[in-house]
């Protein structure tokens, strides 16, 4: 590591091979196969996480999701879950254990993990990108960015929103359904973490579910089979530049003990969604309408790349065209490669993504 300062009169900043941004599950694979590859830490890579500590998103995950109602979490390479949990640990909040977990791994690899450090732009700068940081510059070869979702919240605009008078929150902001006693819920969204929460949340208050789509519900267990044909379809998507769709779209919504209960409940009725926010409720296009205090909006989040906006990697349709073997490399860049976008926004798909753009980048720049 170098640092450089004759870029015309700006800041100084340090030379580095590769810069990964993100600690979380794809980051964390990035900087493991980069050693494995015999990168050096600090010399050759460095990994830019904005949160305090270790953990990735999990550790912001509201406290009644549990190592027993989490949707899998899949080990790092070289490290078993399993192994740091000990047992009886299914009542374990996920926003402890995989943070535990986390750090752990990056002591056992030596990952040169540097943080809190905010990127605040990526720039183009001849043949290596200029990385803005809280904490000073980087000027790097090669750039895998792992910066995942959690970040930006995806909240669609329904007219009359403004004026609602009860709560609006997201997914992000949930903390527990007691906070919700005695108040009458909307719960928006046909995802996991919809059915999650409606299910807490129905059980010390009433609610209401609404819908973009009719859910579908598989009823049979998850095989291989399925999960490869939805990450298929998704790498489809991103390697013909449009935007990434959405995996459990195609998986469908598993039908747990948690559900079935929820269904005897009667809570699971699904309505579509309604055309108009009131300022105590909702209006569907009918008139019919629903008094509401809470509306909490469980639609999914954006990848947060608005920091490579400079880069201009995005198409006329809003998605990025992808390359490489597992389609992380970016096909107009092949110096920028993105891990937990779109076939590998999963913890497995993660895993595997960080091993293919670390084995794709280093080979790129000459490394190995």
């Amino acid at each position: 590591m170098s640092t450089n300062d004759s870029d015309e009169g700006r800041s100084a900043s340090v030379d580095v091979d590769i810069v990964v941004i993100g600690a979380g599950q794809a980051g964390l694979s990035a900087a493991y196969y980069l050693r494995k590859f015999s990168v050096l830490p600090e010399s050759g890579f460095v990994v830019l996480d904005h949160a305090a500590g270790p953990g990735g998103a999990w550790q912001f995950r509201w406290p009644s999701l549990t190592l027993s109602t989490v949707n899998g979490v899949h080990d790092l390479p070289g490290m078993s879950f399993a192994e740091t949990t000990g047992t009886d640990a299914e009542q374990v909040p996920a926003s402890v254990a995989v943070p535990h977990y986390f750090e752990l791994y990056e002591k056992q690899f030596e990952l040169p993990v540097h943080r809190p450090v905010h990127t605040r732009v990526v720039c183009p700068r001849q043949e290596r990108l200029r990385i803005e940081t809280d904490h000073g510059i980087y000027a790097a070869r090669g750039l895998i960015n792992a910066t995942g979702t959690w970040e930006r919240p995806f909240i669609p605009y329904y007219r009359g929103a403004a004026s609602f008078r009860g709560r609006q929150l997201h997914t992000k902001d949930y903390y527990s359904a007691n906070e919700f006693a005695g108040k009458h819920v909307v719960v928006v969204g046909g995802g996991i973490s919809a059915v999650q929460l409606l299910d807490e949340i129905s059980q010390v208050t009433t609610t209401t579910w609404v819908t973009r789509r009719e859910p579908e519900f598989r009823d049979e267990p998850f095989s291989p089979e399925i999960g490869r044909d939805a990450v298929a379809m998704v790498e489809d998507r991103v390697r013909r530049g449009l935007p990434p769709g959405s995996v459990v779209s195609v998986t469908g919504l598993p039908v747990t003990p948690a559900i079935r209960a929820a269904r005897e409940r009667g809570v699971m009725t699904r309505r579509p969604m309604f055309s108009e926010i009131l300022p105590d409720g909702v209006r569907w296009a009918d008139g019919t309408t629903v008094y509401a205090d809470v509306i909490l909006w469980c639609t999914g989040f954006r990848s947060s790349l608005d920091h490579l906006a400079p880069l201009r990697l995005r198409g006329t349709g809003g998605g990025i065209e992808m390359s490489g073997r597992l389609a992380t490399q970016v096909a107009s860049d092949p110096r920028v490669h993105l891990v937990g976008y779109g076939p590998s926004s999963s913890t497995i798909g993660a895993n595997r993504a960080g091993q293919a753009a670390a084995a794709e980048l280093t080979s790129f720049l000459e490394l190995r």
